[in-house]
């Protein structure tokens, strides 16, 4: 039997003091010993929070069938939260928190939303970010329509074709419906090239008003986009760049890579996986752009007393006012996700957040070996990758998928009739990564 004392030995030896002993045998003085339950328990050694959940959630799982290991990624990842951060945002002053109308009387909304902006311009590198966005999808479209706002004549947003496709197919809608030019910038090897793009900035007719590309791209590779920047601000448009928030903790930044707008889902920051849903988009930009960013920003200042306020500094008031020929109608933000975000970047840390991403990437390459070691799988594209991967598979994909969620594993995401990718996070151990390839081989031994 296991049990989990949260108490150290210094923790037991001030509540002692309180109550004025000084031993636990003193305090059971007066129980007889004949009564005294004397049985000896047969502990293991003391393990983290993350590993104690885990013990618990197994041997809960073996009762009643419990949920998939999950190898899946695709823009929704399984990483850990530490329980502080349910507990915190359950608190009802934040679970019942929504779009402060009248902002000001909102303090503690507005404070953690301000905190919220600081920590995501640092996680980016940029200069200024907004309160939040519904998500990743729909903030990559509002940064193509800034893109669009901002070009004097150029109707024409170039995409990287590593995008991911759910985010291109909102960029496409948005698109549409404000009359922006999409062109896709083709890959090779699983990667777009500055030779590419500079051809396309070059002959595009009417001029580009901005370039998309993703970092991590769709297929989990780590692009290398020196000399973007500097291509792209030569025809005066704008570099947008899209990141798993969670990467960015030891991957170069969208403001390293001279971005002027860095978009992206915030879900990958501990916010629970929920069957897709909530995530948090986020917006970052260069200070020359605030006043086209869409949205709303919490500032900080001082009130008539000279104490510290918070105030909404900046929000987008021509959509009151203009309407459906607003440069965005976006008025609102994911508040409540903002605060998870917020209180998961305070408890993680930097050195935190870099040991996640560590041992993410750390388990990917593991299982990515391990897989090509079976004979049966080969990396599809010989390019330098995070924690997600493409592998080729020899046999029937929709059958390997559904034989090992029968086994308890979703083993990743089909990408056609022959490509699986696979995600690792922190939350996955070694003893689970081997026994998702030893369910594979007897999969295939079992076909044989």
């Amino acid at each position: 039997m296991f049990k989990y004392f949260p108490h150290t030995d210094d923790d037991l030896q001030q509540m002692l003091e309180r109550v004025g002993v000084d031993s636990l045998d003193a305090l059971y003085a007066d129980i007889p010993e004949a009564v005294r339950f004397r049985r000896e328990y047969n502990l293991p050694e003391a393990l983290s929070e993350m590993e104690i959940r885990h013990l618990f959630d197994t041997m809960s799982n073996y009762a009643v069938g419990g949920p998939l290991t999950v190898f899946a990624g695709a823009g929704i990842y399984d990483h850990y939260a530490p329980s502080v951060v349910q507990n915190i945002i359950q608190r009802s002053e934040f679970l019942t928190s929504y779009t402060p109308y009248q902002a000001e009387i909102s303090q503690g909304t507005l404070h953690y939303i301000f905190e919220y902006q600081s920590m995501m311009a640092e996680l980016t590198g940029m200069d200024i970010s907004n309160a939040s966005m519904y998500d990743g999808a729909t903030a990559t479209a509002e940064a193509v329509m800034m893109a669009f706002a901002n070009a004097k004549k150029a109707d024409t947003v170039l995409v990287s074709a590593t995008l991911d496709p759910k985010v291109r197919r909102v960029v496409d809608t948005y698109a549409k419906y404000h009359g922006i030019k999409i062109e896709t910038i083709p890959m090779k090897d699983g990667v777009i090239e500055l030779s590419t793009l500079n051809a396309q900035l070059s002959t595009i007719e009417g001029g580009v008003a901005g370039v998309v590309v993703q970092q991590p791209n769709y297929y989990g590779i780590v692009e290398d986009y020196t000399g973007f920047a500097d291509a792209i601000h030569e025809q005066k448009a704008l570099f947008i760049v899209n990141s798993i928030a969670a990467d960015l903790a030891v991957l170069k930044t969208p403001g390293e890579w001279g971005a002027d707008i860095a978009v992206g889902d915030g879900q990958s920051l501990g916010i629970p996986m929920s069957f897709g849903g909530p995530g948090v988009g986020y917006m970052c930009c260069t200070e020359k752009l605030i006043r086209k960013m869409p949205g709303r920003i919490v500032g900080m200042t001082k009130d008539n007393r000279d104490q510290r306020a918070f105030v909404l500094t900046l929000q987008a008031r021509e959509q009151h006012i203009r309407r459906q020929k607003a440069t965005s109608n976006i008025c609102s933000n994911q508040s409540l996700m903002a605060l998870y975000v917020t209180i998961y970047l305070s408890v993680m840390g930097r050195q935190g957040l870099r040991d996640a991403a560590e041992l993410s990437y750390g388990g990917a390459h593991y299982l990515c070996e391990q897989l090509e070691q079976t004979g049966y799988f080969k990396l599809k594209y010989q390019q330098p990758f995070f924690n997600e991967f493409c592998v080729t598979y020899d046999g029937d994909v929709d059958t390997l998928l559904a034989e090992c969620a029968d086994a308890g594993f979703m083993a990743g995401v089909k990408i056609d009739d022959h490509t699986i990718m696979l995600a690792v996070t922190e939350q996955r151990t070694k003893e689970e990564i081997d026994e998702l390839v030893e369910t594979i081989k007897q999969i295939r031994e079992d076909a044989a």
